[in-house]
């Protein structure tokens, strides 16, 4: 197994012991952790393009790994009352929409691959996650401000363009035969 597909099971793996310090009330250590699983979400991409190490895994995987571990950080933060709900069924109903999309596509020969607006809309969800997990550091220093929250609502709008624009470029997909 290569290095990228290794990072991205490690994502996969950090997971648990993310969920485990932020259900017990370790804010900064899953913070902490979280930031780094999403580090290796920017380093296996990386990796693979630039030693040309990608696999079928690897598409299938890291995308998987990234939903993986946005939604649970996101669910474990509705549930303990630290985000609305509703964030996370735009964001999951985004997913599910392009999972579907991308199922029917390859169904018929298709591959839809990751967008522009749609890597930008994970790094959006994963600082914003970073800085709420953190308390809003590193900008409770200078503002009481929830810039943690601000940032989620700007990655909810880029969630929701992100899965817009898959639909619009890939409509031919929805086209009857």
């Amino acid at each position: 197994m290569n290095l990228p597909n290794q990072l991205t099971l490690l994502r996969i793996i950090l997971i648990p012991f993310f969920i485990i310090l932020l259900m017990n009330g370790y804010y900064i250590g899953s913070g902490i952790l979280f930031i780094i699983a999403s580090v290796t979400d920017l380093l296996d991409g990386h990796i693979a393009r630039k030693r040309n190490l990608i696999t079928n895994f690897g598409k299938i995987m890291d995308p998987l790994a990234d939903k993986l571990l946005v939604t649970s950080a996101m669910i474990c933060l509705v549930e303990l009352g630290e985000i609305p709900g509703w964030i996370v069924i735009v964001i999951l109903a985004r997913e599910f929409i392009i999972t579907g999309l991308r199922s029917v596509a390859a169904g018929d020969g298709i591959i839809i691959a990751a967008g522009r607006s749609g890597k930008i809309k994970t790094v959006l969800q994963m600082i914003a996650l970073s800085v709420i997990l953190l308390r809003n550091w590193p900008f409770s220093g200078f503002t009481d401000l929830p810039v943690g929250y601000y940032l989620l609502f700007i990655a909810v709008a880029a969630t929701v363009y992100s899965g817009i624009e898959y639909i619009i470029n890939n409509r031919q997909v929805f086209q009857a035969k």
